[in-house]
């Protein structure tokens, strides 16, 4: 995983801006898979309250959420 990707996608997340999983992948270059990895990964490693919002068309957090990681904390 790369945790460069992890923040983006959390920023994008917290802007409720990710778009859907396709669209995910194209603005990072990467395939829809590798979307849904990164997504499971920050579920289930980094217990993210991410749902995915068919109105809105974008991955959000079901409650505020922040990470903390090595050391550096995002939210």
């Amino acid at each position: 995983m790369d945790i460069r990707k992890i923040i983006r996608i959390h920023v994008l997340i917290l802007e409720e801006r990710t778009g859907n999983p396709k669209e995910l992948a194209i603005k990072f270059g990467v395939s829809e898979r590798s979307i849904y990895n990164y997504i499971s990964f920050m579920k289930g490693e980094l217990n993210a309250p991410i749902i995915y919002d068919g109105l809105k068309e974008s991955y959000c957090y079901e409650i505020p959420c922040e990470f903390n990681l090595d050391g550096y904390l995002f939210s």
